[in-house]
């Protein structure tokens, strides 16, 4: 039987290439977003995230397998905040519920690498405190300035990814044999980036703030197939992760030590160990 997928940001880019290519296998899909998708919503406003869910859960019928929730925005506003915090976590929120129904239920989210480069605490605290008028407010203030207005952006991947970190392993989430992930694209090859590699100046600082060795700028099928499979059935034990789908850009930026966190617990550990091997 043909699954049946819930895809925010539809109409373009990532959104739009992932639901081009699940109906092409067979797969019914039910797009959202602002224009040219299946069900109109505004996805930065609680109004129009209660009216999307609605929407959804009508022309679905009450059954949805598995839901990528990839609209989002990057401009140095307020507007980002609430699309790409609140238009994922409290739209995902309100479907889980349905979701949770299906036999083989999955959902994903588009973050960023955006995510592991520089970004203001005060907001993304703001965010994950489920503060929309303070993370608002912040934004607003950031974006007064051209110098902290990029950091908002970053901020609420920032956040995204660390809300699906700590759902991914709830009761709501895990508990209910939903597999919750994340995909950190680089820099793809839509709409949304298409100013940033309009000039060789633009373009020389986006490939110094993320450089992409391998294969260079990427084209949204790469994210789009990637989100498939996390919401496919095949996965079945992937929980909690941002899978940094990026060329490479986030070994560059980071060097090969992912595993460094788990050092400073290693004498912690061995010390526990002789503590109880001398009493």
């Amino acid at each position: 039987m043909a699954r049946t997928y819930v895809i925010t940001g539809a109409g373009s880019g990532i959104g739009a290439a992932a639901a081009r290519l699940l109906r092409e296998a067979g797969a019914t899909v039910v797009g959202v977003d602002l224009r040219g998708s299946d069900v109109t919503a505004d996805l930065a406003t609680p109004a129009g995230r209660r009216e999307a869910v609605a929407a959804v859960l009508e022309a679905t019928g009450g059954k949805i397998d598995a839901v990528i929730a990839s609209a989002g925005v990057s401009l140095p506003s307020a507007l980002t905040v609430s699309v790409n915090y609140y238009g994922v976590t409290e739209f995902l929120t309100a479907l889980q519920p349905t979701l949770a129904q299906a036999d083989a239920p999955r959902a994903v989210v588009v973050s960023s690498m955006s995510s592991l480069q520089p970004n203001y605490p005060p907001l993304v605290e703001a965010l994950l405190d489920g503060d929309e008028a303070t993370a608002r407010q912040i934004a607003e203030q950031l974006a007064a300035d051209p110098q902290t207005g990029n950091l908002i952006y970053g901020s609420s991947k920032r956040a995204v990814s660390r809300w699906v970190r700590a759902q991914s392993v709830t009761q709501e989430w895990a508990g209910a044999g939903i597999p919750l992930n994340a995909v950190g694209p680089g820099v793809v090859t839509t709409p949304m980036t298409e100013e940033l590699r309009a000039t060789p100046e633009s373009l020389a600082f986006v490939d110094a703030v993320v450089p992409m060795p391998l294969n260079y700028h990427q084209p949204p099928e790469s994210i789009a197939n990637l989100c498939i499979w996390l919401t496919s059935v095949e996965n079945s034990h992937c929980a909690g992760q941002t899978i940094y789908c990026d060329g490479g850009a986030d070994v560059v930026l980071r060097g090969e030590d992912a595993w460094g966190w788990a050092d400073a617990r290693v004498g912690e550990y061995f010390g526990q160990l002789m503590v109880g091997a001398t009493e």
